[in-house]
This record gives structure tokens, sequence and C-alpha cells, in this order.
């Protein structure tokens, strides 16, 4: 059945997993299946979608700008705010009843904060593209404060309360899923695969991949002194890391632990099926995640993962022993432990790697898009 849906999302300029994937479903809802789709954004209406978007899809950018009250001292954030807050549920509550949607899906942003009340017709649904165990949390970057604590605990509060209003709540994992215990109206869908590309990793290369941005979550800190033992063993193996961001203190730790000539810091590429292809073995040393949709890609070449058990998705992608490996969540030794072991089993790495290949087959965009074609359908009913 043809359904009108309507995605709130801040912007779509940025190239990160939550666009991405709002893209890839968006695209497919609209080619494949026929539906109305209706993205609406409120900042960065100069700046065009860096995913291509389907000349089926209506794009409407309603000019709030939220993004620019970081430039103000923060009496006039406040304030600014509070004005843009309202002028976006005046203009969404305008353009909701002019487009009556059946179905009307925040990304949990600033609309979060009011959706319910707008009385449209439409049902509200959500859907989080983080895990629980950091989100809204303001010491996620590692520094602790209590005053940011006590904000955090009571911003939470206030957004579970909206979540329980909402008539389905969608997570990305099963793991997560039972962390919103409040909330009665909720599942999880997986993040669909972005490819599924013709060739492969023949998992012959002395080479590991690492893909992310070099920020504090992704724990590049973390791999970078684990590959200081692997070094030890497979001096002739190197690892190289692909991403955007900051660089420099990565590097600094790179050089002072003496492994330039076996660690390579490079920037993001707009080739990565090549650059996994060129790999043998994956590796993820994020604290946290919202689902690690690189270790679907990487799996998705061949390659076979070993991964931290970090909330939230590595332990629903990964099937341990079969297609890649678990690391206890920040054990630096364990990780080159396993990341070794790979690299000394050449017969299973390549196993691995072929199964990886198989199971990640689950993640393909026409089997998630299902999935949510059910809900869509649930909740209607």
């Amino acid at each position: 059945m043809k359904r009108k849906i309507v995605y709130c999302i801040p912007s779509l300029y940025f190239p990160s997993g939550m666009e991405r994937v709002l893209t890839l479903k968006a695209n497919y809802f609209a080619d494949v299946l026929g539906y109305e789709i209706y993205i609406i954004l409120t900042d960065n209406n100069d700046k065009e979608p860096y995913y291509k978007l389907s000349s089926k899809i209506k794009l409407i950018n309603l000019d709030i700008n939220f993004d620019t009250n970081w430039r103000l001292p923060i009496y006039k954030r406040v304030i600014s705010y509070f004005i843009k807050q309202i002028r976006y549920r005046r203009k969404l509550k305008e353009l909701l009843f002019e487009i009556k949607p059946d179905i009307t899906i925040s990304t949990l942003r600033r609309e979060i904060n009011f959706i319910n009340s707008i009385k449209d017709g439409s049902k509200k649904m959500g859907e989080i593209h983080f895990s629980r165990t950091y989100y809204r949390d303001m010491e996620s970057n590692g520094k602790k404060n209590i005053l940011r604590k006590m904000i955090s605990k009571l911003w939470m509060f206030q957004l579970v309360r909206e979540l329980k209003k909402l008539s389905m709540f969608v997570t990305l994992s099963s793991e997560d899923n039972y962390r919103w215990i409040e909330i009665k109206n909720r599942t999880f869908i997986y993040n669909p695969l972005s490819f599924f590309p013709d060739k492969v990793s023949d998992c012959n290369t002395k080479q590991v991949i690492a893909v992310g941005r070099y920020t504090y979550q992704k724990g590049f800190d973390m791999l970078i002194e684990s590959w200081e033992y692997v070094k030890e063993k497979h001096p002739d193996w190197v690892l190289k890391i692909y991403g955007g961001g900051e660089r420099k203190s990565f590097e600094g730790l790179r050089d002072n632990l003496g492994l330039e000539e076996n660690v390579f810091l490079e920037k993001s590429t707009d080739n990565i099926i090549d650059k996994y292809c060129e790999s043998s073995l994956f590796v993820l040393s994020s604290r946290f995640e919202g689902f690690g949709m690189v270790i679907t890609e990487a799996m998705a070449c061949g390659l076979p993962a070993v991964s931290f058990t970090c909330p939230s998705g590595p332990m629903d992608i990964i099937k341990d022993g079969e297609d890649g490996l678990w690391v206890e969540n920040g054990n630096i030794k364990e990780l080159a432990e396993k990341i070794s072991y790979l690299i000394e089993n050449d017969e299973l790495r390549k196993e691995m790697g072929s199964k990886a290949r198989i199971n990640v087959e689950r993640f393909k965009i026409e089997n998630i898009a299902k999935q949510w074609v059910d809900l869509f359908d649930k909740v209607l009913s």
C-alpha cells in the first residue's frame, strides 16, 4: 500500500551515519515502493545533501538554523534557541496539516520536544541512531563533571517522557532495545548495508583496516596502543585507519610508540570499497556506537571483523568465532591478541571472511525495508 511518510532531521549535508541511513531508506521507499516521502530540514539551507537523494523525494528546508546559535554568548544562545524552537513548532505544524502524512518520524532532534502535541492525524514515530549508553551524555568525551551529569539526567528524563507518547520507538540493535525498558511501544531495526560489492578481499595482504572519524568515541588511541603488541609478533603487518577529523593527537601517540612504519593514519576516501578489498582484516575499537555500519561494510567486502563488545551493535552484527571475534570492551591487550590470532591463522581468516560476506546479506536494503514496511503497517493498523 502506498504510504505518505515525513522525516524530520536537522540537515543532510554532513557525511555521517544518520544522514546516510536516512537517505538509503528514503530512496528505497520512494523509488522501489512508490511511497510519497518528505524530508523536513531546519538547518543549512545553502548546502546540498551529501548523499544523492531520489528526485521523487520532496525536500523542504524550514530555514530555522539552530546551528548558528553556537556562535553566540551563552545567554543569547538560550534566548535564540527558545525563539527558534517556537518558530520550528509553528512551521512544522503548518506543514504537517498541509501534507497530511500517514506517519511522521522524528530522528530525536529538537522536534521530539513537541511533535506529539501536533494533532495533524499522522502517527508519530521516533528512531534513534545512537546507543542509549552515551546518548545525551555530556560526559561521553571522557571528561567528568557533576553539573554536566545532572543536566544529562534531566535531559534524558525529558526525552523518555516524550518517547512514551510515540506510537512506536525504533532502536538500532536488540542490545540497545533492552536499555529503553520504560518505553512500551518499542522495537529495533538494523541499519541497511550501503553497498554489497561484486569484488571481495582475498584476505592475503598483510594489512589491517579501521574506518571512522578521528574522535574519542572511535577509540583509535586504544587501537594504536594495541598495535605495539601486534608489531612485536608481526612487524611485517601494517594498520591503516581511514577517516575525517583531527589526526594530530593520534599521530603523536603513534610516533611516541615508534609505530611510524606500521600504522598509517589516512584521510577519508571516496573509494573505501577498494581499501577494504586491499586489506585482510577489519578492526572496530570504538568506545561506543549506535550500530557500527563500518563493520557490515567490511564484512560485505569479505573481511572478518575483530571488535570491542562496546554498546551497541557489534554483538548484533558479528557472530563470535564464525565471521569475526569479540573482544572485551576496552581490553587493549586482548584486542592485540585477537588481531594476532587471525594474522597467524590464514585459513581461518579466509573462512571467516567468506562467512562474513554471506552472513551480512541480512542487512541488505530490501530485507531491512521489508521490516520497516511491516512496522508501518502495524502502527497504522
